[in-house]
């Protein structure tokens, strides 16, 4: 029965080109004894070294995740991005969306990279230094026209629908805090010794994941080798990546945050994207962070590799459709337990 478990799921997918994707997201979810609402759902989409993934991601993270697209050595443009969206039927649905920023740029029609207007929702000039930390307020976008302020191509969604990545973020603040320490003190020396693995110009960079970052923030050793404000930018990240980024929402976030951009300013951190968000669109955050996180789609990284070494490379709807069933057995349970508290850990 193993051989043939997922046939009354492939019907639900297609091939094309070399994308396969889901024709018929309420037919799976109903195969599944999942009722869709699309308010409950969000989309995000990414690219590991392998694939190109689009999955469905349940708001607070109590139904199983699903996946609507899967691509082999499918680089993440505008134009595949195009074709992924119209093949899911995404104008039917009009979920929200989260991602990294490279994947916001590109469903927005922006330009990629670190670009003079790179903000999709205002006219922030990334090069103009000497008014980052003093100015707040920059010219509202009132819309992504091809051609002006960094914007190429015509926006495959809503701004409004795009849900800023709090683990991105988090990974970005982290940067730039490494990338602003002193390289000659204890504290630096600590990161090398702690995390060997990582060459030292990912170090040197400060470019960490998840529960590395994690592991550093429950670290009392990599506290007290700070020192003056080093330790204070340090401190103020811990109280928004817990308080705000997080799975809980403090009352005082936006004294968190202010603080935090001042220890930065401070210690001499470069003003990135990622931090400008924080400084003047602090407002465009969900009210929960963690249960609309990007980095419940990165754990589908994990989950879908043991798929695809199954498969070995012969990529097809019935991949997909064999993901699906190995979570029929869990859904009508966590149907049951859909209004119970669940930590998102």
């Amino acid at each position: 029965m193993f051989r043939d478990r997922q046939k009354d799921l492939i019907p639900f997918f297609f091939m094309e080109g070399d994308l396969v994707a889901c024709n018929n997201i309420n037919g799976v979810m109903a195969a599944l004894n999942i009722v869709h609402d699309p308010d409950e759902w969000r989309l995000f989409i990414d690219s590991s070294k392998m694939s190109l993934k689009a999955v469905l991601l349940h708001n607070d993270n109590v139904l199983p995740s699903i996946p609507v697209g899967h691509a082999v050595h499918m680089k993440e443009t505008y134009d595949n991005m195009k074709q992924l969206l119209r093949c899911i039927n995404y104008d039917q649905h009009q979920w929200q969306l989260c991602g990294d920023l490279k994947v916001v740029a590109l469903l927005l029609g922006l330009q990629t990279g670190y670009t003079k207007y790179c903000c999709f929702l205002c006219k922030w000039d990334s090069r103009a230094r000497d008014s980052h930390y003093t100015k707040k307020d920059w010219p509202l976008r009132q819309s992504l026209e091809p051609g002006r302020k960094s914007v190429q191509h015509p926006p495959l969604v809503e701004s409004r629908k795009i849900l800023l990545p709090p683990l991105h973020i988090k990974l970005g603040l982290m940067k730039n805090f490494v990338k602003a320490i002193d390289k000659t003190q204890a504290a630096f020396k600590y990161l090398r010794g702690k995390f060997p693995r990582l060459s030292q110009a990912k170090i040197k960079e400060g470019v960490f994941v998840g529960p590395q970052i994690r592991e550093l923030l429950r670290d009392d050793a990599f506290d007290h080798a700070l020192r003056g404000k080093e330790k204070t930018a340090w401190k103020a990240f811990q109280l928004v990546a817990i308080n705000f980024l997080g799975n809980n929402k403090a009352d005082n976030y936006r004294l968190l945050v202010e603080n935090l951009l001042k220890a930065y300013k401070s210690l001499g951190c470069n003003m990135s994207l990622k931090i400008h968000f924080l400084h003047s669109h602090l407002d465009f955050f969900p009210p929960n962070c963690r249960a609309v996180s990007d980095e419940h789609g990165e754990r589908f990284h994990q989950d879908i590799a043991t798929m695809e070494k199954c498969y070995q490379g012969k990529w097809s709807p019935s991949m997909l459709a064999d993901y699906c069933w190995t979570v029929t057995r869990d859904a009508p349970f966590l149907m049951n337990t859909r209004d119970k508290p669940r930590s998102a850990e």
